[in-house]
């Protein structure tokens, strides 16, 4: 009897065990579909045959509300806004929602509080922890060139290997003129006897 007793208490635990991690995993789940960007096509043009990546230049027109509805933002009343996909002059989620689109596609993207402006928000119009979404327009799409690419790509690059190298000689430079012999000021006055 004893021995049932003590099994059944092992069993039920280990049930509930089992069951408060399904069900803790169940609302990681949940939490991680609500914290991912979303993009959805409204507007597509028939042809598309160029897609946006980094470092292409893209002008939108854009309408930015909270999840209320509540408008924060839009280009509608001015130019379009330039955005060079790469450079973060826009927020993380709208930037990574401009990645494969076309000119003329019309996108609608959820972004998440972590991807837009994070726990402190943007006061007085923006409140901590909010997600946003967004109405896009792409009005153009301008293709990075080759050469661009290059300077984008290469030149940080070269910029942190000439870093440590510039140091390196005014190490060099400087150790050179610690340790370089000092004339005294008796080999100087037997310089100028002997020139006399």
């Amino acid at each position: 009897m004893a021995a049932v007793v003590q099994k059944f208490p092992m069993k039920s635990s280990v049930f509930l065990l089992l069951l408060a991690a399904f069900t803790c995993r169940l609302a990681q789940g949940q939490d991680n579909e609500a914290d991912e960007l979303q993009v959805e096509t409204l507007v597509k043009p028939e042809t598309c045959s160029v897609l946006s990546r980094m470092g292409d230049t893209l002008q939108i027109h854009y309408t930015g509300k909270l999840m209320d509805g509540k408008m924060i933002d839009s280009s509608l009343s001015m130019d379009p806004l330039v955005v060079e996909l790469g450079k973060r002059t826009v927020i993380a989620g709208l930037e990574q929602s401009l990645v494969g689109v076309c000119e003329g596609q019309k996108i609608k993207a959820t972004i998440p509080s972590h991807l837009a402006y994070g726990k402190k928000g943007y006061p007085p119009t923006i409140p901590g922890d909010a997600a946003l979404e967004f109405e896009v327009e792409v009005l153009s799409l301008t293709q990075q060139t080759p050469w661009q690419k290059m300077i984008n790509d290469v030149l940080p690059i070269v910029c942190l290997a000439l870093v440590p190298t510039l140091l390196g000689l005014v190490g060099l430079y400087l150790y050179k003129k610690a340790n370089a012999e000092k004339p005294s000021k008796k080999k100087a006055k037997d310089k100028k006897s002997k020139k006399k």
